[in-house]
């Protein structure tokens, strides 16, 4: 696969993006540190949560804005935690609700001690729908790639 416009990381990688992806600037993979995350469009999503007090603000870029720097597409997702605990995400919770990969809680950014560098943060307090087991095992946290499945 040949390297495209996806400028290459300066600082330390959080996150590769591998499988269907058509914007390299690693071996087969998308290469993201802090600095390239924050370049992406950010959203922030204020929200109780099973695993906070109160209602966190979180923020970073939706999983749709990360995956489209790497040019990709498939059906599914596999996101993968430093500890290899993975889950799979549909496409369509990428695409069609605005799922962020928070890098900060409350402006700072999320060490790894407190789940980060990187956590799956659905919308729960804007869709009660999603506030169930399903979309909690989906939220993941201590995210170190995707694997884009086609």
């Amino acid at each position: 696969m040949a390297r495209a416009s996806l400028a290459p990381p300066s600082g330390q990688v959080i996150l590769t993006v591998s499988g269907a992806v058509g914007l390299t600037n690693a071996e087969g993979a998308a290469a993201f540190d802090l600095a390239l995350l924050d370049a992406l469009p950010q959203r922030d999503t204020i929200t109780a949560t099973p695993w906070h007090e109160g209602r966190p603000r979180f923020s970073g870029p939706t999983i749709a804005s990360v995956l489209g720097a790497a040019g990709a597409t498939g059906s599914s997702l596999r996101i993968v935690a430093l500890n290899d605990y993975a889950a799979e995400m549909p496409m369509e919770d990428a695409r069609g609700i605005p799922v962020i990969l928070a890098t900060r809680i409350d402006g700072q950014e999320i060490s790894v001690r407190d789940k980060g560098p990187l956590f799956v943060i659905y919308p729960f307090d804007e869709r009660p729908d999603l506030f169930n087991e399903v979309y909690f095992g989906r939220s993941v946290w201590q995210v170190s790639r995707v694997e884009v499945l086609a």
